[in-house]
């Protein structure tokens, strides 16, 4: 029997690890051999519930999961379920229904907060999942649990007429049901989907659909212990058990939720709400709580949506700005140049003559200060339009867009600033400044032109060199 489940799951374990991994699928085989062809009550209150112990037993052996809390949790909440399975099936065959039917809802009722718990855990990455992510989350969960209630709450809710414990309990499982699927599909949704995030699914899913079934064959008082139906809970148990032993999702590869499903969870919400205004009396009025909650974290959202943009903007415009004189930087330049290349105008690049000396003798707290009034004083001088940057140390850029005549009167015009001296702490110094400029003609080594144009003045002592 290995080969087929082999194929299935795929395995790559020791001989003793599978027989463990694959331990409830051997047992649950067993029973339905038993259940169809050999019925009986014993057959049916030790067979079945076997299965249960089988599932906790792989969940305890899984390896690679890096996550404490998942596999004590599930596993829990899987010894809770088997309890309330035992306790059931004894007050059935033995007909003690009284006392240990109650505790065995109790049992079947405690599964639930450490399947919620530890389910999601069994999903989580090693990375920290980010606020907008959490939120998004919320968003997708609460908008599907609105609309899972809306679908089963009508048609189910209006036929309890039995004591106030039996409709409790016959309301409360398919509202956890809905809150676990909703849960893992959200988890699933937001870390990524991999193959133990799809086998968890379908746990789930064969689990809450098994208990709605039962729920309406309760209601219409067609459900009796030992029927097929039955089966579709330890058949879940025993898919939830391997999606221990499934790959999870790398970290890295994780894209969080889709828009379009956020949309779609909002749309809903927004949509029932609609119709509960129209016709108050159609829902119940606990789809308020998730349907509310769904469009209240969706402007949340849309608030963190907006401030994040406008940290992006201010990183973007931040790794563009020189910090010490608040002009644009080298990549703001280069990033400029690029889209400069079809246009008429001159690059023009500035290197202070002298300013090494001031750092010397003076400091850098002197120096720093000296750049930015050569910053205003550049800025002062030039047009309109110009764009002027700061490349780093003292040397300092000019992107004009106009004649190259005139970005020669420019370069003259710049120089001119320096022509009398700066006064800083009662101390007066004196700079100069070789500049570079560079016609553009389309060609991508504009920035090299202009730089050898620089050194050329620089090395020359012309003052300005244009190439």
């Amino acid at each position: 029997m290995d080969a087929p489940i082999s194929l299935l799951f795929g395995s790559s374990y020791p001989q003793n690890m599978r027989v463990v991994r694959f331990s409830g699928v051997y047992l649950l085989a067993i029973y339905l051999f038993l259940h169809l062809l050999f019925p009986t009550e014993w057959s049916e209150l030790i067979a079945y519930n076997i299965v249960p112990v089988a599932v906790i037993v792989g969940i305890a052996f899984a390896p690679h999961i890096s996550d404490g809390v998942a596999k004590p949790s599930i596993a829990i909440a899987v010894v809770f379920w088997a309890f309330g399975s035992a306790l059931a099936s004894v007050a059935i065959y033995f007909s003690s229904q009284s006392l240990s039917n109650n505790i065995s809802k109790v049992m079947y009722l405690l599964f639930y907060p450490f399947a919620i718990v530890g389910l999601p855990r069994l999903l989580a990455t090693k990375r920290t999942l980010t606020v907008i992510e959490l939120v998004d989350s919320s968003i997708f969960g609460l908008g599907l649990s609105t609309l899972c209630s809306a679908l089963v709450a009508k048609p189910v809710l209006p036929h309890f007429d039995g004591s106030i414990s039996e409709t409790f309990f016959a309301i409360v499982y398919p509202i956890a049901d809905l809150i676990l699927v909703c849960v893992v599909f959200a988890n699933v949704s937001m870390q990524g989907y991999s193959r133990r995030g799809v086998v968890l699914i379908l746990g789930v899913t064969v689990f809450a659909l098994t208990d709605f079934l039962f729920l309406m064959q309760n209601i219409n008082s067609s459900y009796h212990m030992g029927s097929l139906l039955d089966t579709g809970w330890v058949i879940a148990l025993v898919i939830i058990a391997e999606s221990f032993w499934q790959p999870g999702i790398d970290s890295k590869a994780r894209e969080g939720i889709n828009p379009v499903l956020i949309s779609i969870s909002v749309s809903l919400s927004a949509t029932l709400l609609a119709l509960i205004a129209i016709r108050p009396d159609y829902f119940p009025r606990f789809i308020l709580i998730p349907a509310i909650a769904t469009l209240a974290l969706a402007f949340a959202r849309m608030a963190l949506a907006l401030t994040q943009a406008k940290n992006i903007g201010q990183e973007r415009l931040l790794a563009r700005t020189d910090e010490l004189t608040g002009l644009p930087n080298r990549r703001r330049l280069v990033s400029e140049i690029d889209s400069f290349i079809e246009k008429e105008g001159a690059l023009l690049l500035l290197d202070l003559d002298g300013f090494k000396p001031i750092n010397d003798v003076h400091g850098h707290e002197t120096g720093d200060k000296i750049l930015q009034q050569v910053a205003l004083r550049f800025e002062r001088a030039l047009p309109h339009g110009a764009l002027l940057a700061r490349l780093g140390g003292d040397e300092f850029g000019v992107l004009y867009e106009g004649g190259h005549e005139s970005a020669v009167e420019i370069a003259l015009a710049l120089r001119a600033t320096l022509s009398y001296p700066f006064h800083i702490n009662n101390q007066e110094i004196q700079l100069g400044v070789s500049i570079g400029v560079a016609k553009n003609t389309g060609d991508n080594d504009l920035l090299v032109r202009a730089d050898n144009a620089m050194y050329k003045a620089k090395r020359e002592g012309l003052g300005v060199c244009r190439l």
